[in-house]
């Protein structure tokens, strides 16, 4: 069983996602805690992947084309830190 942490300011951040995307949040953390990380990557439509750069070390899965989830696996198997739920922006700067 793996236990689901979630960062302070998530909290304001849930407020304003939309409700479609929320659900898809919940399942996620649903199968975060039964089956871990393993478990999410046997399910195509999270595409979770390993982050790189300034987020090196974190991971993250698509909850829509526009939302994802941003977390850390810490202890050994045991701990998931959700560190950001936040809106992709694909455009360049």
């Amino acid at each position: 069983m793996w236990q689901i942490f979630e960062h302070r300011n998530l909290q304001r951040r849930i407020r304003k996602i939309p409700k479609t995307v929320l659900k898809r949040y919940e399942k996620w953390k649903d199968i975060v805690e039964i089956s871990g990380p393993t478990g999410l990557r046997q399910i195509r439509g999270f595409n979770d992947e390993a982050l790189r750069g300034d987020w090196r070390g974190h991971r993250f899965s698509r909850l829509s084309d526009q939302f994802r989830v941003i977390y850390k696996i810490e202890r050994k198997k045991l701990f998931v830190m959700v560190v950001e739920l936040t809106a992709h922006d694909y455009r360049r700067k």
